[in-house]
């Protein structure tokens, strides 16, 4: 089908301006602050294309503040009229982006937005610009409005002699506050002190030069220990915490360098750090996510890049393979300083240990390398003690680890008492690096702590001592029945521990399910009953060497040791530091009470005769 429409039925989009800065002030930028990146953006990428016209051109660029508002005039590039047209007056164009990767190692914009975030802060914006590419071009000014309007005038030669470029802003009403001396001299050496060219600001007193490449870690230092110092002392004025070390972060990826910072104080290794990045001396932000693994949350890092890609509001980087690989870098330059660290500087181990332990073992999941570097330092708790895993498995070839705290601190003391190996498997990471021990150390063996394991590895009583205590167990046994636990009789240390409690992870679902089941309705109860499981019993493992359990024979009431008996259950259930179910919580008062009331009538008795 030919389109026989008329010409002049095809239409242009109408952008309201307002509309569009309302945009970028509370959805793109995070603050109108980013005003001032925006005009030395501009500048230095001026300044940069002249630079490559005339390399002896001049590159001072300088702010002014006066009671009118805030002037930067730059010795750059500068434009034509018809760039004016094109690049000023069109939202989305860039005078970078017909070659944009190219131009990425040399110019810090991008998008075409820039001067757009003025209007954040600016009522108008004037530009008065020359271009030092077309001798012949007359100079231009240009100004626009925040109602999307502007008006654009050649001037004479001698109204702006020299190539480069002006911008203007006047303040729009309630916005006098962004453009005060102190904010703006606070704000240009933020986000401009490490760039290559001099940046001044004049502003109700002296020029106040505000920029001091290159950046202290490029920076020559009469000796390691001035550099480190020098490096302690930026980190601690600039990030605002006192680091506890420093690790280089130079790479010949895109063109990083940088320092990490590792923390004083344990950082959280759910939420990856936030680091403070600039691109080509220009600071993108001090809050940037994704540059260093996750696993790196102990660091905070500062560093310089001139490739990787700027988001749209140029407050992070982009998310590609490009910063997939520089991550894995740097993350691989952490690795390495802590290797290093190890094996030659172990106070400086020690000391970082002692904060991120926690981080090491994150990061020796993923390396094998690195944990058989750190396994002697790092410590476990264990029935030995908290000691190094290395030190661990010279006594237990056979580790026996737990899958949770309680389930250790329940066969922790008497485990110990019978030269039983168990490794507390219930802390973050440990139980994952326990696994991997036998890549570590050959002829290693690491299994999964069972009770049955436990108790095996208890000592049987005498046949005929058993017998003494015969009624005691079958009390035991038909008091604990309905607790879904049986009753055994051992001998073991320590003598202390009259009861010990047993279970397994099998014996604690099937408890759980008939507690679910007991509160469930009649369809649930008989779904949870289809579930029902042969799975081994909960044990209460009575102490033989225990002079409390032997003098449980001389107990002649029968209702006084079922409480006897019971009390030994809540004690022995108490000691593995579990939450206690119903039942159990009712058993123990019920005990209690039985206790309390005999030994308060033997107390009045007492007194009777």
């Amino acid at each position: 089908m030919v389109n026989t429409a008329p010409a002049d039925n095809n239409y242009s989009f109408q952008v309201d301006l307002r509309g569009i800065v309302d945009l970028l002030s509370h959805h793109l930028y995070s603050s109108p602050r980013v005003y001032i990146r925006e005009l030395l953006q501009n500048a230095v990428d001026a300044v940069t294309a002249r630079a490559k016209l005339d390399p002896d051109a001049p590159t001072a660029i300088r702010l002014t503040l006066d009671g009118n508002g805030l002037r930067i005039t730059d010795p750059g590039i500068g434009l034509t009229e018809a760039d004016v047209h094109r690049f000023l007056a069109t939202i989305g164009r860039s005078s970078k982006r017909d070659d944009i990767e190219g131009a990425r190692r040399e110019f810090l914009g991008q998008f075409g937005i820039g001067l757009l975030a003025c209007f954040t802060v600016a009522e108008t914006i004037r530009v008065v610009t020359r271009s030092a590419a077309d001798a012949d071009a007359a100079p231009v000014e240009w100004v626009a409005a925040a109602d999307g309007t502007y008006v654009l005038r050649a001037l004479g030669p001698g109204e702006y002699p020299d190539p480069g470029t002006t911008v203007e802003l006047t303040p729009r009403p309630g916005a006098q506050s962004w453009f005060t001396a102190e904010r703006v001299l606070e704000l240009v050496a933020d986000y401009g002190s490490l760039l290559p060219y001099e940046v001044t600001v004049e502003a109700d007193g002296p020029v106040v030069r505000v920029t001091d490449p290159p950046p202290i870690w490029r920076r020559p230092f009469d000796s390691p220990a001035l550099r480190r110092a020098a490096l302690f002392d930026y980190g601690e004025r600039v990030l605002g915490f006192q680091p506890l070390d420093v690790i280089d972060l130079d790479t010949d990826l895109a063109g990083v360098s940088g320092v990490a910072y590792v923390l004083s104080q344990p950082g959280n290794p759910a939420e990856s750090s936030a680091h403070r990045v600039y691109l080509k001396g220009m600071l993108l932000g001090d809050a940037v996510r994704g540059v260093l693994p996750d696993w790196a949350f102990f660091v905070r890092c500062v560093i310089d890049t001139d490739s990787l890609r700027p988001t749209a509001s140029r407050e992070g980087l982009y998310e590609d393979e490009r910063l997939a690989i520089v991550r894995d870098a740097l993350g691989d330059r952490v690795r390495d300083w802590l290797t290093e660290v190890a094996a030659e500087q172990p106070e400086r181990l020690a000391a970082f240990l002692s904060v991120h332990a926690l981080g090491v073992k994150a990061m020796a999941r993923h390396s094998t390398e690195l944990l058989r570097i750190m396994l002697p330092h790092l410590l476990f708790e264990t029935t030995e003690g908290r000691i190094p895993l290395t030190e661990f498995v010279r006594k237990h070839p056979v580790v026996r680890v737990s899958t949770s705290v309680e389930e250790f601190r329940q066969v922790a003391q008497t485990a110990s008492a019978q030269g039983i190996g168990i490794v507390n498997g219930g802390y973050t990471y440990d139980a994952e690096l326990v696994a991997l021990l036998p890549q570590i150390v050959p002829g290693v063996e690491v299994v999964e702590l069972d009770g049955a394991a436990v108790t095996a590895a208890l000592d049987p009583v005498d046949p005929a001592e058993e017998l003494a205590l015969a009624p005691v167990l079958a009390t035991a046994r038909t008091t604990l029945d309905p607790l879904a636990c049986d009753v055994l009789l051992r001998a073991y240390h320590p003598v202390s521990v009259p009861a010990l409690y047993l279970d397994s992870r099998g014996a604690r679902n099937e408890r759980a399910r008939v507690d679910t089941a007991a509160d469930a309705d009649d369809l649930w109860s008989d779904i949870l009953g289809a579930l029902e499981s042969a799975t081994p019993r909960a044990q209460l493992v009575l102490n033989y060497h225990s002079p409390v359990v032997r003098r449980l024979a001389r107990i002649g009431d029968p209702v006084f040791l079922k409480t006897a008996i019971e009390s030994l259950y809540g004690q022995a259930l108490l000691m593995t530091h579990r939450p206690l179910r119903p039942a159990d919580t009712a058993l123990l008062n019920r005990a209690f009470s039985e206790f309390l009331s005999w030994a308060t009538e033997r107390a009045v008795d007492g007194g009777e005769n």
